[in-house]
C-alpha cells in the first residue's frame, strides 16, 4: 500500500438485525424418498443434465425440487 489509511471519528449508522437464518439442523432435507422409473423426452433430459452442468449440481435432483414446488404450489 502506497497511501495509509486515514481514520476519523465519525458516527457509525448501525443497527442490530435479528437472527433471521435458521438452525442448522433445519437446513438438512432428510425426507423420505421412493424410488420411481420416469421417462421423459430427450429434448427434456438434456435440458436438465445441461442445467445441472452449468449449475454443478444433479440433474435428478433438480427434477425432484421441480415436482415439489409444483405439489407445493398446487
Amino acid at each position: 500500500m502506497k497511501s495509509k489509511i486515514k481514520y476519523s471519528n465519525e458516527p457509525i449508522e448501525a443497527r442490530v438485525v435479528s437472527d433471521f437464518l435458521p438452525r442448522p439442523e433445519s437446513l438438512i432435507l432428510r425426507e423420505k424418498k421412493t424410488r420411481v422409473t420416469l421417462t421423459l423426452t430427450q429434448n427434456s433430459l438434456d435440458f436438465f443434465k445441461k442445467a445441472a452442468k452449468k449449475h454443478k449440481a444433479s440433474y435428478q435432483g433438480m427434477i425432484r425440487r421441480l415436482l415439489d414446488y409444483y405439489v407445493a404450489n398446487q
